[in-house]
């Protein structure tokens, strides 16, 4: 069988089959959309699941400009299902929007680009200008809008418009795609624009998908149902007024319903991950993924690929996450013995993360903690997630829903007590896992420098063993630390904290007199002393005392100080530090040097 190339970033449809790229066939979703017939459909699913590429195959097959969609979906699932889904192909007219690009820094900048993916998206259409049903004023409108000179009434329900001259023109309904719509709610937020631009969002979809006459079906996707915060209703109306948006959405009551972007669109249909309906057509089942291995002859590979990429659960289905997969996949054709990576680490929505993370408090880190150990945890879900939730005052319960949803947790069991649902939470894999050890740490690591450790420094020259417990114990709580590497997380703890220490330079595991240290501190100027550090774990906070003097006492039995008189330094403090999780127990000797 000849070589395809993977599909890296490729997110056309069209693209990937007629340039020869290797396809996981989902055109299988169309079916069960057709099956389905929801009218308003949103899907939530993580990043890099496949939304993308999925809205362009459903634009390719329904699409009615689509010239050759019977060549372009030749051989695939969709065409053995019979006449009944194949007589739908090229019928209907299609809007097709992505807002995964609206990440402007503020809000005229992220409204400019949203006018202008609509203009472009009426420049596509715009042989409806040639047509005579459309009235002048229709054109003139029209004309206006793909010209990027409407006015904001213009655009804020220019999909419904553009539906209506479509289903005009062609005597059938208009289907509507709207990709990543949740991409410029979550800019904004960050960017302190967010009332801005959900009034813009929320007036566009309302339009477009409620009470719309011209519509035949809609598919949304984002990585989460987004819902406004609820303080936001006061703030709206005075905004919308800056932008001259029109008097009836001043007026409108959205003070007192301004919980959700999507608010009065009651024939919404939300497809979650928590959804049994559509499970498999997002990231690639096991079936499939063996398929692609045998494919380019990489079967002996399997193991590392689920421990690595397996592990999410959409629905009652096992999911591989498929950006890392096809990622390994062209590295494992040209090497065989390629190590995986963590390749979806640097394309997820870090931000939000990063912003729940850093400011959780003591409970949340040891819940970190206890997941990156291999463990799970157990939290009431819900799958209304609101910025409010995400921002500042967000709290724990929160977090553990947002980081399930996109796809940093799996569930492993759940439960129903009462009305509320509960979901067992775990890390899904090696590649995750690695996120939270390589980043999420790494993050709380950086607060850590950040201050000022002089009292700590101070404490360790003059041997102030109270104070330096402290320090210490202060720093390991607020951290986050993981227990498999046992006494070599203390140790580059530890490390960590001294290599920024002026005037001493820290060294590590040395040959010294018997045996090896396990951190000196050397100072320039010989009249400072020098300090070692011998470290123990404990297996009880009571049991650190008899560890840090045992620290102490090995440090004088393997003479770790000789040599240094040949240096010229004549003091040696003796440092034996025990650790039990997050405490620190200090025993202290001093030396002197003599010839």
């Amino acid at each position: 069988m000849p070589f395809k190339p993977l599909p890296i970033g490729v997110d056309n449809f069209e693209d990937l089959i007629k340039k020869g790229y290797y396809y996981v066939d989902k055109t299988l979703f169309i079916k069960e959309l057709i099956d389905m017939r929801g009218e308003a459909n949103l899907f939530t699913r993580p990043r890099r699941f496949g939304k993308t590429l999925n809205i362009s195959m459903i634009k390719y097959f329904f699409d009615v400009e689509c010239s050759d969609a019977k060549q372009l979906f030749e051989g695939l699932a969709i065409m053995r299902q019979g006449e009944e889904y194949t007589k739908l192909m090229s019928k209907y007219p299609v809007i097709s929007l992505s807002f995964k690009s609206m990440k402007q820094s503020d809000f005229e900048l992220s409204y400019m680009q949203m006018k202008k993916m609509i203009a472009e998206e009426y420049t596509r259409h715009d042989h409806l200008l040639k047509w005579n049903g459309l009235t002048e004023s229709d054109k003139q409108r029209y004309t206006a809008i793909r010209d990027v000179q409407g006015s904001d009434s213009d655009y804020l329900d220019s999909l419904k418009f553009l539906s209506a001259c479509l289903t005009k023109y062609y005597g059938q309904k208009t289907i509507i795609l709207i990709d990543e719509y949740d991409v410029p709610l979550e800019n904004s937020y960050f960017g302190g624009f967010y009332d801005r631009m959900i009034a813009v969002i929320r007036s566009l979809l309302e339009s477009a998908l409620k009470t719309n006459e011209y519509l035949e079906f809609a598919v949304i996707t984002g990585c989460l149902r987004t819902e406004a915060p609820s303080s936001l209703g006061s703030k709206i109306p005075r905004q919308v007024s800056e932008l001259g948006f029109p008097t009836k959405l001043e007026s409108t009551s959205l003070s007192s319903q301004c919980h959700s972007i999507f608010t009065g669109l009651n024939n919404l249909k939300v497809i979650s991950i928590t959804n049994p309906i559509y499970a498999e057509h997002f990231g690639f089942t096991e079936d499939e993924v063996r398929e692609m291995l045998h494919f380019y002859e990489r079967d002996d590979c399997m193991d590392t690929v689920k421990t690595w990429y397996d592990g999410y659960l959409f629905g009652n289905t096992e999911v591989y996450n498929p950006w890392s997969v096809i990622n390994y996949m062209e590295q494992l054709w040209f090497n065989p013995k390629a190590f995986p990576q963590p390749y979806w680490s640097n394309t997820s929505s870090n931000s939000i993360v990063r912003t729940l993370v850093e400011g959780a408090d003591i409970r949340v880190k040891q819940e970190i903690e206890v997941l990156i150990q291999g463990e799970s945890i157990e939290k009431a879900i819900h799958e209304d997630i609101t910025y409010d939730d995400i921002g500042p005052k967000a709290h724990g319960e929160n977090l553990w829903n947002f980081l399930y949803f996109t796809g940093y947790l799996k569930k492993t069991a759940e439960r129903m007590d009462g009305n509320v649902r509960y979901i067992s939470m775990a890390i899904p894999n090696e590649e995750v896992k690695y996120i939270y050890k390589n980043t999420v740490l790494s993050w709380f690591d950086q607060r850590i420098r950040k201050r000022d450790l002089s009292h700590l420094y101070n404490n360790i020259v003059h041997g102030n063993v109270a104070g330096l417990e402290k320090n210490i114990t202060d720093l390991l709580r607020e951290g986050i630390s993981f227990y498999d590497t046992r006494e070599s997380f203390y140790h580059g703890f530890l490390m960590g904290l001294l290599n920024g220490m002026d005037d001493f330079y820290a060294y590590s595991n040395r040959e010294a007199g018997d045996g090896r240290y396990d951190i000196c501190l050397k100072s320039l100027d010989v009249e400072k002393p020098v300090i070692i550090f011998e470290l123990k774990m404990a297996d009880s906070y009571m049991a650190m005392a008899d560890k840090s003097i045992q620290a102490v006492q090995q440090i004088e039995m393997k003479h770790y100080e000789e040599g240094l008189i040949q240096d010229g330094f004549q003091k040696v403090l003796c440092y034996g530090i025990a650790f039990y999780k997050k405490n620190c127990k200090i025993s202290i000797a001093e030396k002197i040097i003599r010839e």
